[in-house]
């Protein structure tokens, strides 16, 4: 594997690679193009074939990828070839949720703990798992070797959160709080933000007819 650093756009972009190809493995496709997943992406081609020769050479010169092949080495790529454990802390209906959410199975993502400082919610089930009291947090992590944490809360406690994770050595963090969080450099962030991309697509809803009209104008 080459040793460029590779951009977050690219690493944003081959989950999107993955699941084109598990669907067109589902229908048995043995074979597929850079440009006909550009085409189910609505990406450059050359785009596509770039991000893939980052990480090796996966195609063949008018024969195009092997969608089995392919399919396990972007898996060994994003490490999700292999088992990661997970904790989920916030055991409202937003957690309840993703600990039911089966994709994280297929993709060895498991949440392996749940924590809650609510004591209606201390000691309750969640499937197979119960939730736990943030007291055993970092025991807990040390315990099954957890290095992700999802971050359910409401916003003004999320910052807490992230520092007690901070603290029990998790090294990457999924926020669905509605607020900025600040962790050291070495913990990786990413927030999902529904109140932001609803009020962004909101944006464009009300002002597509505007940016109609003034692309008109301009051509006048």
């Amino acid at each position: 594997m080459k040793q460029t650093r590779i951009s977050e756009a690219v690493v944003r972009r081959l989950p999107l690679y993955l699941q084109v190809l598990n669907e067109l493995h589902a229908r048995e496709v043995q074979t597929v193009s850079s440009q006909e997943l550009g085409v189910k992406l609505d990406l450059n081609p050359a785009q596509i074939r770039k991000d893939l020769a980052y990480f090796g050479e996966f195609g063949r010169k008018g024969v195009g990828y092997d969608v089995v092949y392919l399919i396990e080495k972007i898996r060994q790529i994003l490490k999700v070839n292999q088992t990661i454990k997970v904790a989920l802390i916030g055991a409202g209906n937003l957690g309840l949720a993703l600990c039911n959410y089966t994709k994280y199975s297929k993709d060895n993502m498991h949440i392996a703990a749940v924590f809650d400082n609510h004591p209606a919610k201390v000691g309750s089930s969640i499937g197979s798992l119960t939730v736990q009291p943030m007291s055993k947090l970092a025991e807990s992590i040390k315990e099954h070797n957890i290095r992700i944490g999802i971050i359910t809360v409401p916003a003004h406690e999320a910052q807490n959160v992230a520092n007690e994770l901070t603290n029990a050595g998790i090294e990457g963090i999924l926020n669905f709080a509605p607020a900025i969080l600040r962790v050291p450099d070495e913990i990786r962030i990413h927030h999902a933000d529904f109140t932001k991309e609803l009020l962004s697509l909101a944006y464009y809803l009300n002002h597509e007819g505007d940016e109609n009209d003034e692309s008109a104008m301009d051509t006048e």
